[in-house]
């Protein structure tokens, strides 16, 4: 993974309050605290094949953008996040949005494969439905 020639990681996932909160089409609910959605983020980053990045940076005041390509599973997929930081500059919330929603159920079956039997799985759809 790199973005601009340079290996890409997200600076803002070692930045997150400690009641940081995650959410996304893929999700059911929003995740709460910041070891939850550290582990969430690491093991969806973890179904990403190769991410093409067309944007990571700044995005107005007090966010930060991403905005890439992945096949999951060999699936086009589109991905755009939005990181928004607090007072202090940690990351606060974070939103995810995959596109299209065929890609987004595929993504949100293999979390909750990947989370089966953890408190995590109760965000995502073990059916794909």
């Amino acid at each position: 993974m790199s973005y601009m020639g340079k290996p890409y990681y997200p600076a803002w996932l070692d930045n997150l309050a400690e009641d940081a909160t995650l959410e996304g089409a893929a999700m059911e609910g929003a995740a709460h605290g910041a070891e939850t959605v550290r582990s969430i983020v690491v093991a969806a980053r973890a179904l990403y094949e190769d991410q093409q990045f067309s944007y990571a940076g700044p995005f107005g005041h007090n966010g930060f953008l991403e905005v890439y390509t992945t096949p999951i599973k060999g699936k086009p997929t589109g991905v755009v996040v939005t990181v928004t930081r607090n007072a202090d500059g940690k990351a606060q919330h974070v939103a995810v949005s995959h596109r299209p929603t065929s890609s987004m159920l595929l993504f949100s079956r293999l979390m909750g494969e990947k989370f089966t039997g953890s408190p995590n799985a109760r965000y995502f759809t073990a059916s794909g439905s």
